[in-house]
């Protein structure tokens, strides 16, 4: 199902570690770096008089309009930027008086350089460049300073290039910081096999950047090269065919997705051609987000997220996409990512200049014209919707791995996994992960029982092996995949609980019934009212006896119990997702919601930030085999009584339909087709 990785000698080559590459790659003598920052320092071989900085300062400008993004280069961006995107300006400016929150990757420094660019004012240019002296002075070398060198050097690059005009960036400032950002690029070069996988690409990309924006450096075409040719094998390699990265996560998604969208953009402005590879899969990793993200156009949670981005040019929750939309739109020319932007972006006018934003606005946005409802098999997802509108009904279910196939480090004990949207809102959301270090509060977010699936015996669906791996890596198969005009059908399964003493088969299957209008043989929009819900088989095959959980994690919203077993979540006086399972065995439901022992009923909206919300736990004691079905109805209404269903069993006593009250209807399913009768 999965793109296997390059063979660590594959991978070797791509990112060289022998030592006379290592050698090579930094100076071996002071007259080698003093000769190497010359041009930058006067724009001359060498020389020291009152006319270097006047030179230096002369020529500096032209550099960075011919090197770096065409946004970055641009004085006449920020004309533009005030007069278009004014309230982005101020919430840029205001930012940069705030304390830094970026760490070791000096992001805060942008905002900063980027509030002297829409100002002129020489304070923000000098606290960038006194925060960047203050770190030379004393430099950070614990693991998250090093883990950090790429995002740093990129918020370096970046900056330079932004106050290439302010006085405050003198031809000794510039010297210095240049040397020191080239002896951190220095360090990037030779990355071994066990180096992460974002860590890989930002690193190269950080490399690209101050080879292609410093060709003075002797290094520089060497290191263009070498990062360049890392990005083309990592894009093979991490990204799957069908545009999912191989993390498992909608943050690394994000992080992948931005690094080939720079490399991308960077690359064309320094004349190079890249392979069809590249922004093949590019497009495809914005699809699968476009795909993915939820009604209210946040874009779902998944596997870990440490709560970061690769350079936040404007100032955006990390589950908003729109800039990264209108980013690509503007690239590829694509009017449907043109529309899930909403309009154009800010990041346009940093990234691509006056002419990036002009290609956007020749756009006509438009829905995909791709159905709404999708399966990407290579990662390991399904998506199932009634359409694009922003009250549609939503539904991802998981059928991919945990993680990476190297360690699986930032994937989530989830499989088979749902989430859900219903009238356009968040109701059934994945939890999140709140934070890396405390591992209580990690094992609990990684975990089968933070999400809404099927838990055997209280065990997880695989066993944590320190922060960032697992002892074992199930499998998961997506047994069948087909989706109509009216009913999307779902059959996948999972071994995660093949090492019980008793081992346990986990098959899942989910049946989505479209509202669809048969006389007139077309889909008809959930808000005109028409009939939509998801039925969902869980079959557990195995022997023995075995405690059953079926849980829900729902959004922060109200969740009560109603006539058994009914629960209905939603307010009081709207709209609202009813659910009831149909076992063949009674059912205790249970709600939790920010319990402690054991901790049950958490999200983590985002990084480090905890909030109670609703968990409802079905819990079954039952021999095996044995079969449940949960209907998942949206209720436009908000009815305060749940609705007239019975289920159909079949000759040998298991739930395989409902005949629905109203309207009247009734439905059947098998293990090849789902039969619709409506009166």
């Amino acid at each position: 199902m999965s793109t296997p990785p390059l063979a660590l000698e594959e991978r070797r080559q791509a990112v060289p570690v022998s030592s006379e590459e290592r050698r090579q790659a930094v100076p071996v003598s002071s007259e080698e770096r003093r000769q190497a920052a010359a041009f930058l320092i006067t724009g001359l071989s060498a020389g020291a008089s009152a006319g270097a900085e006047a030179s230096a300062k002369a020529v500096t400008p032209t550099v960075a309009s011919a090197r770096f993004f065409e946004g970055a280069s641009d004085d006449a961006v920020a004309t533009l930027l005030r007069h278009r995107f004014a309230d982005h300006c101020a919430a840029v400016v205001s930012a940069a008086l705030q304390p830094d929150d970026s760490g070791s990757r000096h992001q805060v420094l942008v905002r900063l350089a980027q509030a002297y660019v829409l100002t002129r004012e020489e304070r923000h240019a000098e606290a960038c460049l006194s925060a960047i002296e203050a770190w030379l002075a004393s430099p950070a070398g614990d693991e998250e300073a090093r883990s950090a060198a790429g995002f740093r050097v990129i918020s370096w690059s970046w900056s330079l290039a932004l106050l290439r005009h302010a006085d405050a960036l003198t031809p000794i400032r510039l010297g210095v910081i240049a040397d020191a950002l080239r002896r951190q690029a220095a360090g990037l070069v030779g990355q071994g096999p066990s180096t992460p996988a974002t860590d890989i690409t930002v690193n190269a990309l950080a490399l690209f950047y101050v080879g292609t924006l410093f060709p003075e450096f002797v290094e520089s075409s060497r290191w263009r090269d070498l990062a360049a040719r890392t990005l083309i094998a990592e894009c093979e390699r991490q990204v799957h065919p069908d545009g999912v990265h191989f993390e498992q996560s909608s943050c690394f998604q994000r992080y992948a997705a931005d690094v080939y969208l720079h490399f991308v953009l960077l690359a064309a402005r320094a004349g190079m051609e890249l392979p069809p590879l590249v922004s093949g899969r590019l497009q495809r990793m914005v699809e699968f987000v476009l795909a993915t993200r939820m009604p209210d156009g946040t874009v779902s949670c998944i596997g870990d997220s440490d709560g970061g981005s690769l350079l936040p040019l404007a100032p955006r929750s990390t589950a908003d996409p729109r800039g990264r939309f209108a980013v690509a739109a503007a690239l590829f020319g694509r009017a449907d990512f043109a529309w899930a932007a909403e309009g154009a972006a800010p990041e346009v006018a940093w990234l691509m200049g006056i002419s990036g934003v002009q290609r956007f606005d020749a756009l006509r946005p438009a829905p995909p014209t791709s159905s709404p409802s999708r399966a990407f098999p290579s990662g390991g997802y399904a998506v199932m919707r009634t359409g694009w509108q922003r009250d549609a009904h939503q539904m991802l279910v998981d059928v991919g791995p945990i993680g990476c196939p190297v360690s699986g480090a930032h994937g989530h004990a989830d499989l088979l996994s749902i989430q859900c949207s219903v009238f356009g809102e968040p109701v059934l959301v994945d939890p999140g992960t709140h934070c890396y270090g405390d591992s209580r509060w990690r094992d609990f977010f990684r975990s089968t029982a933070a999400h809404s699936t099927i838990v055997v015996d209280g065990v997880s669906q695989a066993e944590p092996a320190g922060s960032f791996g697992w002892r074992r890596q199930p499998r998961v198969r997506l047994r069948q995949w087909h989706s109509t005009a009216d009913v999307d059908f779902l059959d996948a399964e999972h071994d995660g609980y093949a090492s019980l003493p008793q081992p346990v088969n986990h098959r899942r299957r989910v049946i989505f019934i479209k509202p669809f209008d048969h006389a007139q043989g077309r889909p008809v929009d959930s808000a005109q009212g028409g009939p939509a819900y998801w039925i969902v088989v869980d079959d557990l095959n195995g022997s023995g006896r075995h405690d059953i959980d079926l849980t829900f994690q729902f959004a922060s919203l109200n969740v009560e119990l109603a006539a058994h077993p009914w629960a209905r979540a939603g307010a009081s006086d709207g709209p609202c997702l009813w659910i009831s399972p149909f076992p063949s065995a009674p059912a205790q439901p249970d709600l939790k919601c920010g319990a402690a022992a054991p901790i049950r009923g958490w999200i983590s909206p985002e990084y480090t930030r905890l909030s109670p919300a609703p968990m409802l736990i079905y819990r079954f004691a039952v021999a095996l085999p044995w079969r449940i079905v949960t209907l998942l109805l949206p209720d436009r209404q908000g009815l305060s009584a749940p609705p007239g269903v019975r289920p159909v069993y079949d000759a040998g006593g298991l739930p395989h339909g409902f005949v629905f009250d109203r309207p009247r209807r009734l439905v059947r399913f098998d293990d090849r087709a789902v039969l619709v009768e409506r009166d």
